[in-house]
């Protein structure tokens, strides 16, 4: 007795790059003794067994359901839009790394029921690859090529090669196809040239290239010297600039204080001590010709008008005292002493 049965082949296994298009096949013929409706399932199949089967696409009752699973809402879509026919194949779209998983078609029309299990691998293609060097590349020195890249699944593998000169790899070299790394001993200026890195997984491919330049060993002598020679150089100009700084400074300070100096020639002030001196001195040589007729109006004279210490008479301001007419007693016969006491004249000046 015939009944229904799936015709793709069971348990295939699919590996896609991220972004590209998977036709999952699920193919099936149908059997006369079938009279139940035609239902369609794709279920995914959790990589955890404690959890349930996930709808994602079902056509039931003449009607596509593709709303169930929202992650590959949009992007899921039944090859044929009429799957009844016997193609009940699913294609997804612009796959994500995340589709990767066991996906399940399941055909059912009462009362047969058939089902089949396809493996999906969705893998990222190698990308952002960088080539490097590293070591001197001095003569006679080690050179390590250095390949990687920033992303990819894998496993990825490695693979150099010369794109410049003999375009074969040198004697010495040594690759490492799961590392990346080309290790050149003992290089030669022979060695210089473009490498190229071709890093490859099941998916795709990237390349990256690096110029290699082998020079002869640097003079470090010279070039011990010509630091020394520079520092030298430096510090002098330095020591200059300091220099030419602080004679402006001096310069600058000197002005200031001549500015504010007291010029030389200008005779300084004359002292109170000087002038009191003096003005005493002058009144006692005229106390000396004074007679005793005047000594009543002397003594009558008021402090106030005796001139002080900061009153300064010009030499031709100085007085000029006349000697008295009135002659001058015989102090012997009386015993007393004389004393001499200064008078003060009609103008207030004294005599």
């Amino acid at each position: 007795t015939r009944s229904l049965s799936i015709t793709s082949v069971d348990q295939a296994m699919f590996e896609k790059a991220q972004g590209e298009k998977v036709t999952l096949p699920c193919t099936f013929v149908l059997s006369e003794e079938d009279e139940g409706p035609l239902d369609i399932e794709w279920v995914l199949i959790p990589a955890d067994n404690q959890k349930k089967e996930q709808i994602i696409i079902m056509y039931a009752v003449d009607r596509i359901y593709n709303h169930y699973y929202a992650a590959v809402t949009g992007r899921m879509q039944f090859t044929n839009p009429d799957p009844k026919s016997g193609d009940g194949s699913l294609d997804i779209l612009n796959l994500k790394s995340a589709d990767t998983g066991t996906y399940q078609c399941k055909v059912k029309k009462a009362p047969g029921v058939q089902s089949q299990k396809i493996q999906l691998s969705v893998l990222v293609k190698p990308a952002r690859t960088k080539c490097s060097i590293e070591g001197s590349q001095e003569i006679g020195k080690d050179v390590t090529l250095k390949c990687a890249s920033q992303e990819g699944s894998p496993l990825l593998f490695y693979d150099w090669k010369r794109v410049s000169g003999t375009q074969e790899l040198p004697a010495t070299s040594m690759p490492n196809k799961n590392t990346g790394e080309l290790l050149l001993k003992n290089a030669s200026q022979d060695y210089s040239g473009i490498y190229s890195c071709v890093a490859s997984n099941r998916v795709g491919t990237d390349e990256c290239s690096v110029e290699l330049n082998v020079t002869p060993p640097i003079n470090t002598a010279g070039v011990i010297a010509g630091a020394i020679i520079g520092t030298l150089l430096g510090l002098s100009v330095l020591a200059f600039l300091v220099f030419c700084c602080c004679k402006k400074h001096r310069e600058k300070k000197y002005e200031k204080e001549v500015h504010h100096d007291i010029r030389e020639d200008v005779p300084p002030p004359k002292s109170r001590s000087s002038t009191a001196r003096s003005y005493i001195g002058s009144n006692r040589s005229s106390l000396g010709s004074m007679s005793p007729s005047n000594m009543e109006g002397y003594t009558k004279t008021p402090y106030s008008q005796v001139p002080s210490e900061d009153f300064e008479r010009t030499p031709g301001q100085t007085p000029a005292f006349a000697p008295s007419k009135v002659a001058a007693p015989n102090l012997s016969r009386m015993g007393a002493v004389p004393v001499m006491i200064p008078a003060q004249s009609k103008d207030g000046s004294i005599v």
